[in-house]
């Protein structure tokens, strides 16, 4: 799992407490947003310590990409303070500030907030497994009458294989992704977008070939292949497979080495949230409905910096425009600590997989943290530190060391009112040690640190009457002797799947192994991906979110899951996780599965897409409302919609019948034949073809969507396939009922004349 970039950012923030904005607007400010302003005050001259001011390369400020809350006249506020204007949703605006008026901007009465933070990170495994050639996710077998055909599907996501078969249809006459922006694009000189360039049309797109990260990412060839791929010459087709493609590459802290350091800033929420409006306005200029995937996010926090974002992308969604977005993948860790009012202290050990651990904790009461260093089961160093402590500190900021004999220990620690509850307040913070140590072993030399494995540390909830709730941030959280309160999973759930009005997707699993092109059989642990069969991945991500809603909305299979991979970030790696290629203009394009709600994310985005097809104006709240009747239920037992599985696993086909109206009609199933496949000529002869010859006579009865029968007729028993004449039938679409005593037989599916 890539580490959050909101936590570490927040790490910088922390430590730069010598460097502080105007005491009055800070609070204005989204903690990146302040820390920048502080790096900027720091290299200016004037009193503020003698820095020359900060420019670029090319002799110009640096901007910063962000959200700006402005009462009035908003463009002209940013105008006068040199910064331009990007898009404008409401009160909201996109800018982009010079960051030597950042402060400046935030001094302006009309400015009541301006917010940003890095980009995401790809919520998905970071090791990619594969499954045998069946495929292993519900709605493989599409319905005849729904591909997506009408509906604009977008991803933004990185690493894209433009060329891959996937991306044409089945027969490979024609290319089916439309517009593309690649944000990290060097070819920039008539681009008229704030970053990188866009592509229109098969010539201008399959002239790059791939994304500029594409030869070291695949993540989006995959999602993409997952939502909309045709499956060329594989049983791996995409859900949507004949929807109209608009892509976004973005940028991800994996993306760094394609960034100028003249642009750091540029690549923030609000340039993704660019690359949402610019997928959109796509759809809107083909008037067509359109459902964007994304499957990237980051932690939620209580200091309020998605409050903007939030808000934005609320403004983008509507009838048409419906948005989803992945869970996360850390249900499997330790995630949270509770200390109840009578209990005297609560707690657990501290790891991470570098040099720093980061923490939220929050409280109505006034409490303490204790952090505690051991070495063989000796205390060797303790720290505590109270609320009220770090709250009378300048500029509400603690800082302290620890040192043993072996390492020493850093603490930042900041306070502030909870966004969502000004009566509690939250202390945030980090712990970190240095990256090297010398060998023990090997005098003169040095050895790479792991906070808490070379020494124990343990961090304790304290306070005679409080109740504390602690969030994991960065690291890891461990049971410890007699603490208690640790809990897996809870309050994990990220960013932007978190927003009241993104369709949030968390994982199930199907398959714990897979056999690989060259016939080797691979397996993937239980502990992570559960026991299958349709439960919940142990890794996806456990609501409720930080202000207390219930997330994830839906949940759909995220274990192995087949599609398409990039051909170029292939060409220089071992293609042992790969189970087939498809050779294709002198390349060999791979196929594979990956694992995480990244892969889960894709699968529902592409469902809407079919309901959309059925009704364009479906809006996010009759989204839910479909997942909410519709859903299969994982856990019989427990209450929905609830925070691990939010409504249940998505049903595609139930799902359609009931945006048609049909799920009312009694004579029609909610689930299609498993052993039946239909086909309607041109010239309107249906034609059922079984699997095997039916032991038992079948009833065929076709319903219009208005849900009058209009047709019935009987297939005895022992035949290979039946044909039923329909050319006396309107065009339209119809539901074709099977109803027969072989189950495999029985069922409904939908059919166009």
């Amino acid at each position: 799992m890539v580490m959050m970039k909101k936590t570490i950012l927040l790490l910088f923030c922390l430590s730069l407490v010598s460097m502080v904005c105007a005491q009055t607007n800070h609070r204005k400010m989204s903690a990146w947003v302040w820390q920048v302003c502080q790096e900027q005050t720091s290299h200016e001259g004037g009193g503020r310590g003698g820095h020359p001011a900060r420019i670029s390369s090319n002799g110009h400020v640096p901007e910063l990409c962000a959200f700006v809350r402005i009462e009035g006249d908003g463009e002209q506020v940013l105008a006068s303070q040199g910064a331009r204007m990007l898009d404008r949703q409401g009160d909201i605006y996109i800018a982009s500030i010079p960051l030597n008026r950042l402060q400046t901007l935030a001094d302006e009465p009309a400015v009541s907030r301006i917010e940003a933070n890095r980009s995401h990170h790809l919520l998905m495994d970071t090791t990619a497994i594969t499954v045998n050639a069946l495929p292993v996710y519900a709605g493989q077998g599409l319905p005849q009458a729904y591909t997506g055909q009408g509906v604009v599907v977008g991803v933004e996501d990185v690493g894209f294989d433009l060329e891959h078969p996937n991306f044409f249809s089945a027969d490979g006459a024609q290319y089916r992704i439309s517009r593309f922006w690649d944000m990290l694009s060097a070819d920039t000189l008539e681009s008229v977008l704030y970053v990188g360039a866009d592509y229109q049309g098969e010539e201008a797109i399959r002239a790059l070939g791939h994304s500029r990260d594409g030869v070291i990412m695949t993540h989006g060839t995959h999602t993409l292949g997952t939502l909309a791929g045709s499956g060329a010459d594989t049983p791996y087709r995409g859900m949507a497979y004949e929807s109209d493609i608009c892509i976004v590459a973005n940028a991800v802290t994996e993306d760094a080495e394609f960034i100028n350091p003249d642009d750091y800033y540029k690549y923030t929420y609000a340039t993704d949230a660019l690359g949402f409006k610019y997928i959109f306005d796509y759809a809107d200029e083909c008037g067509l409905p359109c459902v964007v995937s994304f499957s990237e996010g980051s932690g939620q926090d209580f200091r309020g910096d998605d409050i903007l974002y939030y808000s934005y992308i609320d403004q983008l969604l509507g009838p048409g425009h419906i948005m989803v977005a992945s869970a996360g993948n850390t249900g499997h860790f330790m995630t949270y600590i509770h200390k109840a009012k009578d209990e005297p202290r609560a707690g657990a050990r501290v790891r991470a997989s570098g040099t720093t651990a980061s923490f939220t904790a929050k409280s109505e009461q006034p409490f303490s943290m204790r952090m505690t260093v051991y070495d063989e089961g000796a205390v060797v160093a303790v720290k505590e530190f109270s609320l009220d402590q770090v709250m009378g500190a300048p500029d509400q900021q603690w800082n302290d060391t620890l040192t043993t004999d072996k390492l020493p220990y850093y603490l930042s620690v900041r306070a502030y009112p909870n966004c969502y509850n000004e009566a509690e307040k939250v202390l945030e913070g980090y712990i970190s040690t240095v990256a090297k140590m010398p060998d023990p072993e090997h005098p003169g030399d040095s050895v790479k640190v792991y906070l808490g494995d070379v020494e124990n540390i343990t961090i304790e909830l304290l306070g005679e009457g409080a109740e504390v709730d602690y969030y994991k941030g960065s690291g890891y959280l461990h049971t410890w002797y007699d603490m208690t309160g640790l809990q897996k999973g809870v309050y994990s759930i990220h960013s932007p799947g978190s927003a009241p009005n993104v369709i949030c997707v968390g994982a199930t699993t199907q398959r714990s192994s897979y056999v690989n092109w060259r016939g080797e059989s691979k397996t993937y642990p239980q502990t992570t991906i559960g026991p299958g069969k349709g439960a919940r991945a142990e890794y996806s991500s456990i609501g409720p979110t930080f202000d207390g809603r219930v997330k994830p909305d839906v949940m759909a299979p995220g274990s192995f899951v087949m599609s398409s991979y990039s051909s170029y970030y292939y060409e220089n790696n071992d293609p042992d996780d790969i189970v087939h290629f498809t050779e294709s203009n002198g390349r060999r394009y791979p196929w594979g599965a990956d694992t995480g709600t990244s892969m889960a994310t894709p699968i529902v985005a592409g469902a809407i897409a079919l309901w959309l097809q059925a009704q364009p104006w479906l809006t996010p709240d009759d989204v839910k409302g479909v997942l909410q009747r519709t859903s299969r239920h994982i856990d019989p037992s427990a209450d929905y919609p609830n925070n691990k599985d939010g409504y249940g696993e998505i049903d595609v086909y139930k799902g359609l019948l009931d945006v048609l109206s049909l799920t009312g009609i009694e004579e029609i199933d909610s689930y299609q034949p498993r052993e039946a496949r239909f086909d309607v000529s041109h010239e309107g002869l249906l034609t059922i073809s079984f699997n095997s010859p039916p032991a038992h006579q079948v009833q065929v009865a076709l319903f219009a969507t208005s849900g009058v029968k209009v047709l019935s007729t009987v297939v005895d028993s022992g035949q290979e396939r039946a044909q039923v004449d329909l050319h006396s039938l309107p065009k339209g679409v119809y539901a074709v009922q099977l109803t027969t005593e072989d189950a495999s037989i029985k069922g409904s599916t939908l059919i166009r004349r």
